[in-house]
């Protein structure tokens, strides 16, 4: 008898994951790296969050909380939501958990049962499937490709629906491509689900403040106020606010799921880090001023990063809406080999060679779902970008 679970089998390491940490091993060994493959704000926590959560700890706040979320943070969620997406909720239909990625992993894993169809668009965050997995559903990928905006259409999403589909997992401003639906696309999505009763939303709205141009955020309950009763809506303080390490994650629907995952929490790490909650609470209550101030730094890294690579032979990079990552394709660049030797037959061979003979770490795309591309995440300084984009411009002139 096998002493790991079969689970296992269904699931791979994060691609990100593994990238960063190489990096990390490589800078430690004494390489010259620049690490462009972690989604994670280079600025510091605002100062007002910081002092919260020293508050906090002055104040005693130390001890378990409900399992998931303390009042004030539910209420201060309400209210952000009410303010910013014209969405009203009660905090009964409010879930607090460790990360945006754990509000994922607690509401699929208290909904689905085998057989059961996730509906998931690619380029896609390299953690949907594997969580659908462990879930025990199945992932349904729809190819959305660069010709298409990496948007999904409403035609590919009406012909992926089946009876077994459970939920349709959406994510705008996206991770890895930062396309961004608008009002109009997205609510050619919504008229499509409303056809469909059975089919559930799941709305990942992480990158919601880093949006750009003209460009206006909306997601699919406030589009299409008849969903209400069958979306979750996902969110947290990691990306605007510069929080990632304070892993809070929030999402707000109907009572059925947030009771399921409430339990599922409850068995598992219970409730997040009391400190960090206060935090989270000073972040959505305090000046949000500093928001627009950074994410004029995000577009300004954007505009550096996609005119550097449409300048390197054999790759062309798209204009996202939002997010701060670029999704550029090196079809360009497949058969070619490299001066190191390396033959680029995929998009990870492309990233390893890179890696191996320039420095740069990115996230090869069939991490993403969707080949050949590969991630930039241009969440780092000018300068770090303007060097990347100068060595990856080498390193494909170099291409034979």
């Amino acid at each position: 008898m096998p002493f790991l679970s079969e689970t296992l089998a269904r699931v791979k390491p994060s691609p990100t994951v593994a990238v960063s940490q190489l990096a990390r091993e490589l800078a430690d060994a004494g390489k010259d790296i620049i690490s462009l493959g972690a989604g994670e704000p280079d600025f510091d926590t605002p100062e007002n969050i910081k002092k919260a959560a020293i508050a906090a700890i002055h104040a005693g706040k130390t001890k378990y909380t409900a399992p998931d979320g303390i009042p004030e943070l539910k209420q201060a969620i309400c209210d952000k939501f009410q303010r910013e997406n014209g969405l009203s909720y009660q905090p009964s239909q409010v879930s607090v958990s460790t990360g945006g990625k754990q509000v994922l992993y607690n509401a699929l894993m208290a909904s689905l049962n085998p057989g059961d169809e996730v509906i998931i668009p690619a380029p896609y965050w390299v953690s949907y499937p594997d969580i659908v997995r462990l879930g025990g559903g199945t992932p349904v990928i729809v190819d959305c490709p660069m010709g298409t905006g990496f948007k999904l259409t409403p035609d590919a999403l009406e012909a992926a629906i089946t009876p077994n589909t459970k939920w349709f997992l959406f994510n705008s401003p996206s991770n890895p491509t930062g396309a961004g639906y608008s009002w109009d696309e997205l609510k050619a999505l919504t008229d499509v689900l409303l056809r469909h009763e059975h089919v559930w939303v799941l709305t990942d709205d992480m990158y919601e403040h880093l949006a750009f141009d003209d460009f206006k955020f909306c997601t699919p309950a406030q589009v299409e106020p008849k969903l209400y009763d069958r979306t979750l809506t996902v969110n947290g303080v990691s990306k605007a606010y510069a929080m990632t390490g304070w892993r809070i994650g929030y999402a707000a629907g109907p009572e059925v799921i947030i009771n399921a995952m409430r339990k599922i929490q409850s068995q598992s790490t219970t409730n997040p880090c009391s400190i960090s909650q206060w935090a989270a609470v000073e972040a959505l209550n305090g000046p949000q001023d500093f928001l627009a101030t950074r994410c004029d730094a995000f577009l300004r890294r954007r505009d550096l990063v996609v005119a550097g690579l449409n300048d390197c032979a054999g790759i062309t990079c798209p204009t996202p809406e939002g997010a701060f990552y670029v999704y550029p394709s090196v079809a360009g660049c497949i058969g070619k080999t490299s001066e190191g030797g390396r033959k680029i037959e995929n998009d990870e061979d492309f990233a390893t060679a890179l890696l191996e003979e320039k420095g740069v770490a990115v996230v090869f795309g069939a991490a993403f779902g969707l080949s050949p591309h590969f991630r930039i995440s241009y969440a780092t300084s000018d300068e770090a970008l303007t060097e990347a984009c100068d060595r990856i411009k080498s390193f494909c002139a170099g291409l034979t």
